[in-house]
């Protein structure tokens, strides 16, 4: 059932949709999910849509996107499976486990049920409720509502999303591919909300697409937790193409235990306006996370990346690493904190952001930060802001290489080091040649997918 409501003032419009629709809101839902729903709207309430007077939300300003008139999904429509048929892979040689959501709503797919023994993927609505056990023992552990208003609100109006488990000592042969599709007539407002849970020993890559594939307004607040236990592998790609109607705010909380191994990179090469909250908390010792970004952006595109990397043991090691392209009058930031706690000793920290401004009108704000407080620990951090080499440019011209092919390749080199972390060969290879395509402008339409490519498309990048 869509639910269609006019956002003017934020608190009262935000407190009569929930007042007037949490029995919807609750109708099928698992009961740890429903337990939750008041408190965290409560919260939510008390901070309200962040504006850059929060200190987390300095450089975005969210409250003017979260106005105007919307079309809630407070139940799945039929829509869904029809709209999940237009899609198909389009990376070569990239085989996938196949999931999609609709507008927040998970879409049956058959294909699933190919999966290695004992993996469960479905909607996290269906699978709370037949595995309750795993259910109870992890959702909303590792984002509390207190924590951010826009944890709030999603924990309170969460609609459907991913539920994925893979249990002790598999390793999943192939990536899992979870496409989040937005479209429909009217523009939308949507909360996802999904879980992954990879058990000791286990193996696992996803990569989650973001696609717009209708020209109306979208504003998302999607929400992902992660728990990597004892010796388990985890990687995401979270890649975002999307036309510049859409507000996305995106958030990551990866809680790791005793030798796992996570890798994240947040790949956005088309947007409207994006900010992505992504925080790992090293719960064990003998951790390593790396923490990956690159963001393009141009017109008056913006896009904001914080991350919050939680040393909470000793003897663990992380690697951070964004880089930024901002063109015409685009906007971005980067706020990074790594956090190491006074037992953390042996800790390694390294964070690194850089970022080119091809026009005068391009802005970055930066914000690398390292708060240490155990004493037996090797950190750095460091920011950069430039144009392109001008000594280097000269080089290529110098051996016949014409000003536009030169400023593709400066730029293509500088993107480089952040996309040779995808540990997907095929995954990369489209990445690199949508990368140079985006440099090019050659990418007007959002009709190719980065990983999901939409036949017949004609939605352009408004």
């Amino acid at each position: 059932m869509n639910k269609t409501c006019r956002i003017i003032n934020l608190q009262e419009e935000y407190s009569q949709l929930f007042k007037e629709n949490i029995s919807l809101l609750e109708n099928g839902a698992p009961e740890q999910m429903n337990v939750l729903r008041a408190a965290a709207f409560d919260s939510f309430i008390s901070k309200g849509i962040p504006s850059n007077k929060v200190e987390e939300y300095k450089y975005t300003n969210l409250q003017p996107y979260f106005k105007g008139t919307f079309d809630v999904a407070f139940s799945s429509d039929g829509a869904i499976n029809n709209n999940s048929e237009k899609f198909h892979c389009g990376v070569p040689n990239l085989d996938t486990y196949n999931v999609f959501m609709i507008n927040g709503w998970f879409a049956q797919q058959d294909e699933l049920s190919t999966l290695p023994k004992g993996v469960i993927i479905g909607s996290i609505r269906d699978k709370a409720k037949e595995h309750p056990e795993i259910f109870e023992k992890y959702y909303n552990t590792n984002a509390p509502v207190d924590s951010d208003a826009m944890v709030a609100m999603n924990t309170a109006f969460a609609q459907d999303g991913a539920f994925v488990y893979i249990p002790k000592g598999v390793v999943v042969d192939k990536p899992i591919q979870l496409v989040n599709i937005m479209t429909g007539e009217n523009d939308r407002l949507i909360f996802q909300r999904n879980l992954v849970i990879v058990e000791e020993n286990a193996q696992v890559k996803m990569m989650l697409c973001d696609h717009t594939i209708s020209p109306q307004k979208f504003v998302i607040n999607n929400l992902t937790e992660v728990f990597a236990n004892e010796n388990s592998i985890f990687d995401a790609y979270n890649v975002q193409n999307q036309h510049n109607l859409t507000t996305q705010v995106s958030g990551m909380f990866v809680h790791q235990k005793k030798h796992s191994n996570i890798l994240t990179n947040n790949l956005t090469l088309h947007s409207g306006v994006t900010r992505n909250n992504i925080r790992v908390t090293m719960d064990d010792e003998r951790c390593e996370s790396h923490v990956y970004g690159l963001y393009l952006s141009d017109k008056n595109q913006h896009v904001d990346n914080f991350t919050f990397i939680d040393h909470a043991k000793p003897n663990c090691e992380s690697f951070e690493l964004f880089k930024g392209v901002m063109d015409d009058s685009a906007s971005g930031a980067f706020t990074g904190r790594v956090l190491v706690r006074p037992d953390a000793q042996q800790t390694n920290a390294y964070q690194s952001n850089n970022n080119l401004l091809l026009t005068e009108n391009a802005k970055i704000n930066s914000k690398p930060q390292l708060e240490i407080y155990a004493d037996d620990v090797k950190c750095s951090h460091g920011a950069t802001v430039g144009q392109l080499d001008d000594e280097a440019m000269f080089y290529l011209r110098a051996r016949g290489i014409n000003e536009n092919e030169g400023r593709i390749l400066l730029m293509f080199a500088f993107a480089y080091e952040v996309i040779e972390k995808i540990r997907v060969e095929p995954l990369k290879e489209n990445i690199r040649s949508l990368v140079e395509k985006r440099f090019r402008g050659e990418f007007d339409k959002c009709d190719s997918c980065v990983v999901c490519g939409q036949q017949g498309s004609s939605v352009s990048c408004l």
